[in-house]
């Protein structure tokens, strides 16, 4: 049996890694500012996440939902605490794709209603309601086509306006990431948030946070969404939630009260899943990995915007994004292949730095010496000679 060809592979095999550096089978080390697509949040292997998981493996590693699980509710009282929503109610599941898909759901359920505002370059999962909600036709197979969702520019206040002006009654949700990853690093704007709370207030709809890759302290703030002031009905996450052990969830308002068997789940809440996510919380609360992302975070794009061959860097955090001109298409791959760097992508020229949120300055230094020097040679190469 072969496996089933969805992605294209880079050839190499990382065996072994530990905080933001991964070593291949041949010995080589590579520095990773792709976290493996913003997943490891407080570094690779970071001991005290082993020594968790190791201990709860040794005590039990899985029973169904059916029995009390005391770890759910310890998690739950330390995200509460970390992430200032001491007075919402947690939803454990697996993956964000299904927080975003209980996150729909839970907002119809609550308010009756089937129409969805999604923006332009958001993308949501691949499952059945959280993929079309995302901005992709390529991903959408004809089962997924609905016409309940209602694409709107992003960042784009009058189309909202007139959107709900036409539609509010109808309105059941409004999901948008604080920072779109995939999308290519687009940022909220805080009044454009703002306004789809006030909107939602106004038409009963719930905001539903999309904070699965630019949540648990990527920008600097545990939500990106809290930069605009404001609190949304439902937050959803995953990623950064386990550092690579698998683990999503949605943190609900308390306007909206739970029924048994709307939700549910076999995996989620999992006595080794929440051992792995008090772990990540109680190392960026121990840490102040929060803080780093912010210092680490202004190093790496001041440097970057002194690159004149770079244009429009962008980000918080650590969750930067900046546009490679054409004569640097290759940029990307010459960074994994000649500097040993993993970096992210978004199409068509994007490039996007998601490194755990304990990447050290040093590290950061590295970085920025080595895309010049790449830099450098490239447009030596493509320079005429006198």
């Amino acid at each position: 049996m072969n496996l089933f060809d969805v992605y294209p592979i880079n050839e190499i095999t990382i065996v072994k890694a530990k905080g933001s550096y991964v070593w291949d089978d041949k010995g080589e080390q590579y520095l990773d500012l792709y976290g493996g697509h913003a997943v490891i949040s407080i570094g690779h292997t970071h001991p005290h996440w082993v020594k968790r998981i190791e201990e709860q493996l040794n005590k039990i590693a899985f029973y169904s939902n059916s029995i009390k699980i005391p770890l759910q509710q310890q998690l739950a009282e330390k995200l509460g605490k970390v992430s200032g929503k001491e007075d919402y109610q947690l939803f454990l599941c697996n993956s964000g794709a299904e927080a975003n898909e209980n996150a729909l759901k839970l907002a119809s359920f609550f308010n009756g209603r089937k129409k969805i505002i999604a923006f332009s370059k958001g993308f949501h999962g691949r499952t059945s309601l959280a993929v079309a909600t995302t901005d992709n036709k390529n991903i959408i197979a004809p089962v997924n086509e609905t016409d309940n969702i209602i694409f709107l520019p992003f960042n784009d206040e009058a189309a909202l306006i007139d959107c709900f002006n036409n539609n509010g009654n109808e309105i059941s949700s409004v999901i948008i990431e604080g920072i779109q990853g995939v999308g290519g690093i687009n940022i909220a704007e805080d009044s454009f948030l703002q306004k789809i709370r006030s909107l939602c207030d106004e038409y009963g709809a719930i905001y539903i946070a999309d904070s699965v890759q630019c949540g648990y302290g990527r920008s600097g703030k545990f939500f990106s969404h809290d930069f605009a002031g404001v609190n949304a009905d439902i937050y959803t996450m995953a990623k950064g939630m386990g550092n690579g052990f698998p683990i999503g969830g949605i943190i609900v308002s308390p306007k909206i009260k739970a029924k048994h068997f709307q939700l549910g789940t076999t995996f989620g809440g999992n006595h080794l899943a929440c051992a792995a996510a008090l772990a990540v919380l109680e190392t960026i609360e121990e840490e102040k990995l929060m803080g780093n992302a912010v210092m680490v975070g202004k190093y790496l794009r001041n440097e970057l915007e002194a690159i004149p061959e770079l244009n429009n860097i962008r980000g918080r955090g650590l969750m930067i994004g900046f546009d490679v001109p054409g004569e640097l298409k290759d940029l990307k791959k010459n960074l994994l292949w000649n500097q040993k760097i993993f970096t992210g992508e978004a199409k068509p020229n994007v490039i996007r730095l998601l490194p755990s949120l304990a990447l050290k300055k040093r590290d950061a230094e590295q970085f920025i010496d080595a895309i010049k020097e790449e830099i450098e040679i490239m447009i030596s190469s493509t320079t005429p000679a006198n």
